[in-house]
Formats: C-alpha cells, structure tokens, sequence
C-alpha cells in the first residue's frame, strides 16, 4: 500500500453541491470506444443514458485498433481451443470461467455488429478471419483491412445515435466518481468545454475509460490514455488488479522525431519476418513459433536485439508480399510507410516496441460489478481476469464488446431494483490551500513518462523499481496537494497516481510472468504468485 505522505486525497477538486450545477440521469457511462458505446446501448433498453466523453469518439482506443477482434468464426475451430490459447497466453492466472464467458458470447455478438453495419471484410459472404501470434487457428475478423477498430465504432456509434435516451456528451472531463458514506458510487463530477464543474448523479456508474499507455514516453496509444478512470477508481476505494501487467506491442513504426504508429501483427501472421540491424532473421533463437511468439516474447526479443546490436530499433521486412495486395489488405500501413518515404517492395520497416494495453486495472466480477455498490467498469479500464499475465491479440475488443453489454444490463437493473439516485444530502469537500512551491505539470508529466519507460518497463529490476517510486512519491508532495483547474493538471495528478500503483505492483512480483519480466528474478514462481496482486486504497 501507499505510505499516507503519497496517498492521494478523496477529490481532485473541491466540491459543494450546493453551488455546482447538477445533472440527473439513471445510469452515467464514461468513455466512447467499444466497452462504452455497447454499454450505452445496452442500458438504454431499461433506463436513460448519459455517455460521457473525454475529447470525441474519434479520440479512443478502439478507434485506433488496427488488427481485428478475435471470435470462433471458422469451421475449423471450436470454443475450447480459443479458450486454450486464451488461458496458454495468461500464463497460469486467467480466471477460466471468465474466459469460457467471454469466448461463448464472442461469435453472437460479432454477428450482432454485422447487423448493426460493422463492414468486416468477407469472402465468398463470409466474415474473412486472419491468423495472429498465440492464435492456434484463425480466428481474427477485420475491416477495411487495418482499420477495424474505426469501423465497427462507427457502426456502434450510429447505433448509439439511433437509440432512445441516450444522451451524448463529448468533451467532458470527469474528474472523480462521487460517493456517499455507504460505499456507494451516486454519480460524477467532470468539467465541460465550456468550462465550469457539473455533477451527474445517476443511480449506475459505468467506467469505460480506456487505457494508460501515456504513462510511458513510447505508446501506441492517443493522447487521452491517461489512466484516469485506474485513479478516480483508486481515490473511491476501488480494488485494483494486476496493475505490474502493462503489455508493449512488439511493432511500433520508429521514425526519429515522429509519434510511434502500431504497426499490426497480422503482419506477421501473413508472413513478415524480424530483422536485426545486421540483416539477420532473429525471432527463430527466441521462440519455436518465431514471429507469431506471444507479443511479450517477441517484444523482449527486440529489446534483446536492439541491445546486442547497438540499435534504436530492428526491421520488419514484407518485401516478399505482393505490393498491390499489401495496399488492399492494408491501406493504413500503405499510407503510413508511404508518408515516411518508405517502399515496402523494396525498404524495411524499422519498428520497436511501445506500452500498447494495460492489462490490470479496477478489479470487477462476471456481472462487471467493482467493489464499490453502483460502479460498473467494463473494457481496459476493468481487470476481468480474462488476459491473466498476458493479453491474447485481438482479445480486447472482443471483452470491450462483451462485458459493455454485460455492464449496460447489470446497470439498468440496479433502476429497476429501485435504487433512489433523485435525492442525495449536500456534500461539501474543501481543499486547503498548499503552501508547497507548484511543479509545472508538463515537465513533470514528461519526466515521469521517461522514468516509467527507463524504470517500469519491458523488462525491470528491484533497485530500479524502487527508484521509480522514491522519485514518483517526490513529485507528488509537490503536485497532489494542488487544485488545478484544467484536464491537464488533472491528468498529471492521475498520471502520477497510477504509475506509482504499477510500480508497487511490478516490484511486489518477485518473478517473471507473461508481460511482467524481472532480471532479478527470471523465473516463474507458482508457488508464491500464481495469483493476482490487489491494491486499495
């Protein structure tokens, strides 16, 4: 746990419901990507929705995702073997029955996007399903190529848009959950774009926050990946989950001075190969499976080559591929790598990993119940036990699909049970003024971002993760007393909130396991962690 000179207070900012304009509603989600929109929608059907936005539905995770969502489509494969794989990649702390709950919906719920306009890419009129690392089958769907993510949001979106009493707020900053004397979430207090607080007061809470990847200076992810809903979560008194499980994606394009772009693995999967800087196919010393390695495997294997070889970064080479195909198959890539004057017939790709998925996060039940009575947490915000130690490709837009519906329906009947989310007592939250010197929040959140990379990531040592957290604890006596009035210093506060639980979390781990690699202790330790480790407040 947190020492009490580090423990963040209950609120960013100080609230008087007497004073702040209100907003009620039945049931309040948080964030626009898959968990969120499917949330909304399943909600809707019982009771009125407002959908909260940080920046636009463009903004999110899944709007970015490139390489598909991951289901039982083909004749050739079943729902034990893709719970097989599932559980072989978790390294030995998935929870099975989360896993066989996510895998069976999975299909159904695919087909229900093609309904709603999803356009996957299909032959002979069936949805096309490619191969990725850790899959021992296809079983990945796409669309318009490697843009999956993008278009079955605009299906889910046009949906939500389509759908009775839901109402959509972009551009809203909520900075905390609030709750009453009884453990029970009642709504949330944010910032519009307008400027100004309002509280929503709803009888559910739904997070669907998304990711954390900007906790570190190399990530695939956008911008507001700030792991804001892990820390308003964990000021609440949220059980958190596995939070030393960051998984990197091993394939980020590295061009000096241009912000990472994930290079998908389905790349891979239809037949790219790893080179070094020496021009030598490397993956083959690292794993029987080569390039399709799980992504933890492959990524410590760039590190290890970038090392040895002296080099900011390795290649990946798909000259052999049929360059007007690639452009078919993979129009983003197409026009990325042309953008950068590289011509994939003829020049490789250099690519190094980047923090692409956080795997733990707000500890949740099979009905996406948290701790907390009334806060639902669904997609990568919520640690479900599905991914144990290590994501399975393309499994996280498949549980962003499942457990949003599975959180929308639990969320609507906690109106129908009759919960009373109309009348609430005045709450009055005060933050004195601090009389510690102000850090400037963009140096700080810069210097923590390469503090993270350099001590917390793809690979970690004791001494360094203990560092990470004496120079993370110092920058909080100077920033966590504050009161800003901005998302940014707010994301600051969060930014530094989270990466000092994950920190905790990786040093606590004295083993390898899945995405978590310890120099100082390489091995696997079932005997002593083959478990989750849990942190509250």
């Amino acid at each position: 746990m947190q020492t009490k000179e580090s423990e963040p207070r209950r609120y960013l900012v100080s609230i008087d419901t007497v004073s702040i304009q209100q907003i009620f509603t039945d049931c309040v989600v948080i964030g626009g990507g898959i968990a969120g929109l499917r949330a909304s929608i399943e909600a809707a059907q019982n009771c009125n929705v407002s959908l909260v936005c940080k920046g636009t539905f463009q903004s999110s995770n899944t709007w970015n995702a490139q390489g598909g969502i991951a289901s039982v489509l083909g004749a050739d494969d079943s729902l034990a073997e893709h719970v097989g794989d599932t559980l072989a990649t978790g390294c030995g702390i998935c929870d099975k029955e989360i896993v066989e709950l996510v895998v069976s919906r999975g299909p159904g719920l695919i087909h229900q996007l093609a309904e709603w306009g999803t356009e996957f890419d299909k032959v002979n009129g069936q949805i096309d399903i490619s191969l990725e690392g850790g899959h021992s089958h296809a079983r990945v769907a796409h669309a318009h190529g490697d843009s999956t993510g993008s278009v079955i949001a605009e299906a889910l979106i046009r949906k939500v848009r389509q759908t009775a009493g839901v109402n959509i707020i972009e551009n809203f900053y909520v900075i905390d959950i609030i709750t009453n004397n009884d453990n029970e979430c009642i709504g949330v207090i944010g910032c519009g774009q307008g400027g100004g607080f309002q509280i929503i007061w709803a009888a559910s809470t739904i997070l669907a926050t998304g990711g954390a990847g900007m906790l570190y200076r190399e990530t695939t992810n956008p911008e507001v990946a700030t792991a804001d809903g892990i820390a308003m979560a964990y000021r609440a008194g949220a059980v958190l989950q596995d939070m030393e499980f960051v998984q990197f994606h091993p394939t980020t394009l590295y061009v000096a001075g241009a912000s990472r772009a994930l290079i998908t693995e389905t790349l891979r999967g239809e037949g790219a190969i790893l080179l070094d800087s020496e021009n030598k196919r490397f993956m083959t010393d690292y794993h029987k499976a080569a390039e399709l390695a799980p992504r933890d495997v492959v990524s410590r294997a760039i590190l290890d080559r970038m090392l040895k070889t002296g080099s900011t970064h390795v290649y990946l080479d798909i000259r052999h591929f049929d360059k007007k195909h690639f452009s078919r198959r993979f129009p983003f890539i197409s026009e990325l790598c042309e953008s950068f004057d590289i011509d994939v017939s003829k020049d490789l790709i250099p690519v190094r990993p980047s923090a692409h998925y956080m795997i733990g996060g707000v500890k949740t039940d099979a009905g996406s119940q948290t701790n907390i009575k009334g806060l639902y947490a669904c997609g990568e915000v919520a640690s479900t036990g599905l991914h144990g130690a290590n994501r399975l490709g393309s499994n996280s837009l498949l549980e962003g699909l499942v457990f949003g519906k599975i959180a929308g329906r639990a969320s609507s009947l906690r109106l129908e049970a009759g919960v009373n989310h109309l009348r609430h007592h005045r709450i009055k939250y005060e933050i004195p003024r601090s009389d510690r010197s102000r850090l400037d929040a963009s140096d700080v959140t810069n210097s923590l971002r390469a503090l993270m990379w350099r001590n917390v990531g793809i690979t970690r040592k004791a001494h360094l993760l203990v560092e990470a957290q004496e120079i993370i604890r110092f920058w909080q006596r100077y920033v966590m007393d504050k009161v800003f009035d901005s998302p940014f210093g707010w994301e600051c506060q969060n930014m530094l909130t989270a990466s000092l639980l994950i920190a905790q979390s990786a040093e606590k781990r004295k083993e390898s396991r899945g995405v978590h690699y310890r120099e100082d202790f390489p091995e696997t330790n079932d005997e002593h962690f083959g478990k989750h480790i849990e942190l509250s407040r």
